[in-house]
């Protein structure tokens, strides 16, 4: 008797994946990706030196070509400045340089700016926790009054838990950016973060993570993801209108990741060529 196939679901997300599959600078990867989803997740991880952010031209022919590929984009703002600094003074360069690079990337019309909140690893005491609230909220102070739509603020969850994040959202309106392979990593409930920030979710972060090793290794083809853990954000996702975005930075991971999609929803792209 033939096992039978299971039906496959229309995905009512947006897809979309990162500007760095091949090893080349944005402009390029557009071009060669841009055909086969809806919208780019654009890495913009370093804002010094100034040369390795896009000139006002790069900007211009990715406006032209979010035209010509009926493409959108979002921004993954820079990792190399934190706002949660312990420093005050460079809490406020971060802020001014974020503005800056927000500001190069309006003429796209981005539907997200995604923003990390790092926290050391090293904390621990409830004194700690106490002390990053406060500098997360000062040096979203810097940055949110002076935007035009602060809910084009996706914080992303990282390794500290989810729930950090609700009263900054809350507060200054900001949205979620919720990354699965980090919860997946470092052991959170996804569909408690789901719910939590429901109506507040822009993107997903979506990427394998790799449990095989002394330590789980992220940001790999979504194969690598424990059937269990797959099947979890497989039923969120059915419910999902908002962009998943394949967090990966080669070809193999993302064809991989396509792929084990295609096995749950229809009208996928199985690979690029």
């Amino acid at each position: 008797m033939n096992e039978k196939k299971p039906s496959l679901k229309d995905r009512p997300f947006r897809l979309g994946t990162t500007s760095f599959i091949y090893p080349d600078h944005i402009i390029p990867n557009v071009r060669k990706i841009g055909p086969f989803f809806d919208e780019m997740e654009l890495l913009v991880f370093e804002s010094s030196p100034k040369g390795v952010l896009p000139s006002r031209d790069d900007i211009r022919v990715l406006e032209q070509l979010s035209g010509e590929l009926d493409l959108s984009y979002n921004i993954h703002l820079p990792t190399d400045i934190s706002l949660t600094d312990i420093s005050e003074s460079q809490q406020a360069r971060a802020a001014d340089t974020l503005l800056e690079v927000i500001e190069l990337f309006v003429p796209l019309t981005p539907t997200t700016y995604t923003l990390h909140l790092p926290m050391d690893r090293g904390m621990s005491t409830p004194r700690d926790l106490a002390l990053w609230k406060e500098r997360a909220h000062r040096g979203l102070e810097l940055l949110v009054p002076q935007l035009l739509n602060p809910g084009k603020i996706s914080l992303e969850t990282l390794w500290y838990s989810p729930s950090y994040l609700q009263p900054l959202v809350t507060e200054f309106d900001l949205s979620l950016c919720i990354d699965a392979g980090h919860h997946f990593k470092y052991g959170h409930d996804l569909r408690t973060t789901f719910e939590l920030f429901k109506g507040k979710i822009p993107v997903v972060h979506l990427h394998g993570v790799d449990f095989s090793g002394p330590a789980p290794r992220d940001h790999t083809r979504l194969d690598r993801l424990p059937n269990e853990l797959f099947a979890e954000i497989a039923q969120l996702l059915s419910a999902f209108e908002g962009v998943v975005s394949l967090e990966v930075f080669n070809l193999e991971n993302l064809n991989r990741s396509l792929a084990k999609l295609a096995t749950v929803f229809n009208h996928m792209v199985s690979s690029l060529p």
